[in-house]
């Protein structure tokens, strides 16, 4: 995985929306270790970029994720634009290719989004609702949890997962702060409970800059847990 070919492509997408240029901040930027069922099974690279300012404000998301799965090799590359300072989901596209390739191009058009899918079983075109809330936290995607990291306590937010074609709620619980280990390093973090509309819970670590350290699915027994920030 190139991470500069992974910039190269956010700054494409940046040149391709009216009114935006190619400057910007980098707001995160790093790697994850993904483990599943306590084995090692690939990484994740990412990153965050913010390259604009007033009405030209946006963020920009976009990552590498190589996973070897039981079901075979998982290749994904997610690109994501989100409205600051929540990061609501304006567009959204992701290839995979793996046991079920798909492509999957998302944007939001008033209280819709239009989605065209593209895998094995051919084209799909497909709706969505659109809140002024909603979050893409695609499946196997860890940076993506960064957009929840000022979530208030005990309020849900809508949820989209483009390649399950899945929507859904999902509550932040009071965050609690604790020390976790990250390679060498003991790194202050805060972390927060969140549970979807299904039960699920997906615990998050982030450190004081809201950066994700940590993502943790019991239920998909997934662990991904950042390694540039390990001296």
């Amino acid at each position: 995985m190139n991470l500069r070919l992974l910039l190269a492509t956010s700054v494409l997408l940046a040149l391709a929306t009216p009114g935006l240029g190619a400057q910007g901040v980098i707001v995160d930027e790093g790697s994850f270790a993904v483990s599943i069922g306590g084995v090692p099974v690939g990484t994740e690279d990412f990153v965050i970029r913010r390259p604009g300012v007033g009405r030209e404000d946006a963020l920009f998301a976009n990552g590498a994720i190589a996973l070897t799965l039981p079901e075979g090799r998982l290749d994904m590359n997610p690109l994501l634009h989100a409205a600051p300072p929540d990061g609501v989901a304006v567009r959204y596209q992701v290839s995979a290719t793996g046991p079920d390739p798909i492509q999957v191009q998302v944007a939001r058009s008033g209280r819709r989004y239009l989605a065209t899918i593209r895998s094995d079983e051919g084209a799909e075109d497909r709706e969505f609702q659109a809140h002024i809330d909603t979050r893409v936290l695609e499946r196997h995607v860890a940076h993506h949890y960064y957009f929840l990291r000022d979530l208030r306590p005990e309020r849900a937010v809508h949820t989209l997962e483009p390649r399950t074609r899945l929507q859904g709620l999902i509550t932040a619980r009071e965050p609690v702060q604790e020390m976790i280990r990250l390679g060498p390093n003991e790194i202050q973090a805060r972390r927060i409970d969140f549970t979807t509309d299904t039960g699920e819970i997906r615990t998050i670590w982030y450190d004081r800059q809201g950066r994700v350290l940590r993502v943790h699915i019991a239920s998909l027994e997934y662990l991904a847990e950042r390694t540039d920030l390990v001296g």
